[in-house]
């Protein structure tokens, strides 16, 4: 599939996104924000809004990379850039007077790093990596668009379901006072650091998986995804074992309020056990991308968070008053529900029958690239 039809989705997908970014303030008061944090978040937004057709270029070159198994070069390039973007930040926000811009200037700075990032993408993929993968643009290049649209709406629902499932429990955090919400932060940022690596893992299983599936290899796909689950539990074991070891003392990282670190420290424990199915859970989704069921895994989110998980822990919060660690046995429980049924599709998954659909999908591909190869050349 040719990179112009992610390109021409991204695009339209720009104008809502614009829209809503640029009327971020009136949304915000709308919604009762205090009136100061929602003007610096519109302020934010609006400068932020330079960097969104960078970033968005940013995960297709990233995806052109890794399909043809260069996972290392989007991580050069962004080794090089963040020194530069820390470096920036300080000067814009901090810097000399002559330059410092104060808030706007973190905005500014991450725009100023996601374009460098593009920049740098597009010169190495021109110049430092084999054209085997480029395709001249024209028709042929949309023939895949119905499907891609189909497979993204519902990698949408997969992947944004379940961070949308974090921003409610932020808001009832809010609703629990200072200190629980500053322990929900720290929480928060601890565990959304930790699934970084499980999250990679589930992009390189992804791409591992469909690669084989494509090559008509069902026994390695299968070795795989099975792989990439003892990974992603040994990893968590690891974080498991760290705020297990550490939970006394985590808080003080980025908070010395004796009550915050007391409540995290309180809650750390079920953070530890979370994290294994948490890790079970990304990657049995890239495992589910991978087979091109995005829709199921988008049904396992919105059924786990959002009939189990939250309703679950909003009434153990506030009905039967455990306060923040509510929340995190709700968000656990809803885990527990998507690791398990991710576990048992990966178990029960019929790897040859996989490797027939690719090829299904590929034969109709193929045959409407065809008709459009012949319409134009009897046009002609």
């Amino acid at each position: 599939m040719h990179a112009t039809v992610p390109a021409v989705l991204l695009l339209t997908y720009f104008q809502p996104i614009f829209m809503i970014w640029f009327n971020a303030e009136s949304i915000l008061l709308l919604l009762r924000q205090d009136p100061e944090v929602a003007h610096l978040a519109a302020v934010y937004l609006k400068w932020a809004s330079l960097g969104l057709p960078a970033y968005s270029f940013n995960c297709i070159s990233r995806r052109y990379f890794q399909s043809q198994g260069l996972f290392s070069v989007p991580t050069r390039i962004i080794l090089v850039v963040a020194p530069i973007n820390a470096l920036l930040n300080y000067i814009l926000v901090w810097g000399p007077e002559p330059v410092r811009i104060g808030f706007s200037g973190a905005p500014i700075a991450t725009a100023v790093s996601l374009n460098l990032i593009s920049i740098s993408s597009a010169v190495y993929g021109i110049f430092y990596v084999e054209k085997t993968a480029w395709h001249p643009i024209s028709r042929q290049s949309f023939t895949g668009l119905g499907c891609l649209v189909r497979l993204g709406i519902a990698g949408i629902g997969q992947i944004a379901s379940e961070w949308w499932s974090w921003e409610l429990n932020n808001l009832a955090a809010s609703l629990l006072g200072t200190a629980p919400l500053a322990a929900q932060s720290v929480l928060l940022i601890s565990a959304s650091c930790t699934f970084q690596a499980p999250f990679a893992l589930s992009l390189a299983a992804s791409v591992r998986i469909g690669n084989l599936l494509g090559k008509r290899q069902a026994r390695r796909a299968g070795v795989s995804a099975y792989a990439a689950i003892v990974l992603a539990v040994a990893i968590a074991l690891v974080w498991s074992t760290m705020f297990i070891s550490f939970r006394r003392s985590w808080a003080h990282i980025v908070n010395d309020d004796p009550e915050v670190a007391t409540l995290v420290a309180s809650i750390l424990p079920l953070v530890a056990i979370f994290q294994i199915f948490d890790g079970i859970t990304a990657v049995s989704g890239g495992i589910l991308r991978a087979q091109g069921k995005q829709v199921i895994g988008a049904l396992l989110n919105l059924s786990g968070y959002y009939v189990i998980g939250i309703p679950f822990g909003i009434w153990l919060t506030f009905k039967k008053d455990m306060g923040l660690v509510g929340l995190w046995v709700g968000i656990t429980v809803a885990l527990i529900y998507c690791s398990a049924w991710g576990i048992y599709l990966c178990i029960t998954a019929d790897w040859k029958k996989e490797v027939r659909k690719v090829l299904d999908r590929l034969a109709v591909e193929t045959k409407n690239t065809d008709d459009v190869v012949g319409t134009e050349e009897s046009r002609s």
